[in-house]
Order: structure tokens, then C-alpha cells, then sequence
């Protein structure tokens, strides 16, 4: 009897442990979904919170179907060559700047988004933004970095993709008359594309010079608000806000051949190869440039 007690004790302790392990098991399947999800915010946290220049990717995902649309529908882009792009690795984008309002910006980025490319693209924004109410932090939540010479540093020593506009605040001042003239070329990039073996994308953007078409500039007002010059066209100041609605133009982006400077990074300090080399990619994107315009069938 005794050993039969023994018997029927131990299959009792037997069955608890099973009911235990059970319980256990389910509140572990239970669990599992939360701590998944716990962990993916965990790690959009920590991206945002890694990123030094406040890039914000959820935000940025918000607003991507703002910037779609503008994209598919507004300017109905046409862009070609994104596979020319490296997926990684340090890489500078060289692209002609027009259109008053950085919208040249959104809309490669939005080109390069929607081929796959799988990183941000981290454009320079000049420093007059930081006088403007708002811009500044929008731009970097979407990976808009201030234009500077430590923060490209920066940018391509962690292997991202860099765009910016060697044209400068000229690139974006051009009179109508002017479009499509490419201004001097700052020498900086390429600087930074030989000291860190950057590879340099050449990319042509027709469309941004006809959506404010700006026949005047006001820079004595200008000064008092922090910004280059106060833009005049048919439709602004004189329709008011209505008259910053940018005109629906049809686009046309192309990336060019990538670019691989043959010369070691001491070559960055001597001033007229640097000079030499920067004059010869504006050369190559304003013959990009010509030849989009010659296959162009119309503005809109």
C-alpha cells in the first residue's frame, strides 16, 4: 500500500509540474507577441535616437505619401539611372539646383525611395533655413542635415548617402532667363569625395526651374527676415500666398554614371586640381542637363 501511495503521490506531483510547464508555456506564447513588438519600437527608438543630425523615420514615413503624390501625380516625375546609386558605402550626390524652394531635394529622394535604395538620403540644407521658423527642424526629422564641412565629414564616415547642390544659394536665385545655366561649382565635394573615396553620382533635374518662374529678386527686404533674397514672379508677392504654389511642371531626373576619383586623398589640398576636377562634373551635369532638355517634349 505504501508503495502504491508512493505511486499515486508522484503521478499527482507529475500531472502539477505538467499543469505548471503548460501555464508557463502559454503565458511565454502570450507574451511573445508584445515583447516583439516592444523590441521593434525599441529599435525605431534607438535609430532615431542614433542618429545624430535628428532623423526621424517614423516621421519621415508619415510623410512620404505627401511627397508621393507630388511625385506620382503633381510633377509626375520621370526618373531614370537610380540603380546607378551605390546601395552602400560612402556616396555624393552632384545634382543641378533650381526652383526657390528645395523641392529638387524631395523629389530625388523620392526617385531613389521608390527604385529601393535602401538608405535615407541625407541632403545638405544651406544655412539661411536656420533663420526660418519651423524648416529647420522639419528637414532634419526627414534627414536633412546643415551644410557644413564637419557634418558631410560626418555623414560619409558612417557610409551614408549624401546629396547636395555645389550651385549653392545661386543654383536656387537663377532669373528664368537664366535656367538651365549651371553657376560655378564649389570645390568642397570634392574635398570630401577624395578624403574619404566618396563615390560621386552626377544627377540632371529638369522641371524645378519652371515652377517659380522668378523674373526679379528683392534682397534689401530679404536681410531683415535672414534669408538670400525675397523671390519675384508673375504670381508672388502679387497673389499672395497663392502665389507660392509652385506651377505642376513635368520632371525629369537622371542619375548619371557613378564617379571614382583616381587621385589619393593628399590630392584634396592642392586647390587647382580640386578646382580642375569640380569644374569637370559641372561640365558633365550640364551636359546632362542639355540633353534631357533636348528630348523634352514640353514644360507641362
Amino acid at each position: 500500500m505504501l508503495h502504491d501511495a508512493d505511486d499515486a503521490a508522484a503521478e499527482r506531483a507529475r500531472a502539477a509540474a505538467a499543469r505548471v510547464r503548460a501555464a508557463t508555456s502559454h503565458g511565454s506564447r502570450a507574451r511573445q507577441p508584445a515583447l516583439a513588438g516592444s523590441k521593434v519600437a525599441a529599435r525605431r527608438r534607438r535609430a532615431h535616437a542614433e542618429d545624430e543630425f535628428g532623423l526621424d523615420p517614423q516621421f519621415r514615413e508619415r510623410l512620404l505619401p505627401i511627397f508621393q503624390l507630388l511625385y506620382e501625380k503633381y510633377w509626375r516625375v520621370d526618373a531614370r539611372g537610380a540603380r546607378n546609386v551605390p546601395r552602400r558605402g560612402p556616396t555624393i550626390l552632384v545634382a543641378n539646383h533650381s526652383g526657390a524652394l528645395p523641392f529638387d531635394a524631395t523629389m530625388i529622394a523620392c526617385a531613389l525611395h521608390a527604385a529601393g535604395q535602401p538608405r535615407a538620403t541625407r541632403f545638405l540644407y544651406d544655412r539661411f533655413v536656420e533663420n526660418l521658423p519651423y524648416l529647420p527642424q522639419l528637414y532634419q526629422r526627414v534627414g536633412g542635415v546643415l551644410a557644413s564641412r564637419t557634418n558631410a565629414e560626418r555623414l560619409l564616415r558612417n557610409g551614408e548617402l549624401v546629396g547636395l547642390f555645389p550651385e549653392g544659394v545661386a543654383g536656387l536665385s537663377k532669373l528664368f532667363s537664366e535656367r538651365y545655366v549651371l553657376q560655378p561649382f564649389s570645390s568642397g565635394f570634392v574635398r570630401l569625395a577624395l578624403r574619404h573615396r566618396a563615390t560621386i553620382v552626377p544627377v540632371a533635374v529638369i522641371g524645378a526651374e519652371e515652377i517659380y518662374p522668378l523674373v526679379g529678386r528683392v534682397r534689401a527686404i530679404s536681410k531683415l527676415v535672414g534669408v538670400p533674397y525675397l523671390p519675384v514672379t508673375p504670381f508672388f508677392p502679387l497673389l499672395g500666398p497663392l502665389g507660392m504654389i509652385p506651377l505642376p511642371t513635368k520632371w525629369t531626373i537622371r542619375f548619371g554614371k557613378p564617379i571614382v576619383l583616381d587621385a589619393p586623398p593628399r590630392r584634396s589640398h592642392d586647390t587647382v586640381a580640386v578646382r580642375a576636377m569640380a569644374e569637370q562634373i559641372r561640365v558633365r551635369v550640364q551636359q546632362m542637363v542639355g540633353a534631357l532638355l533636348r528630348r523634352r517634349d514640353g514644360v507641362f
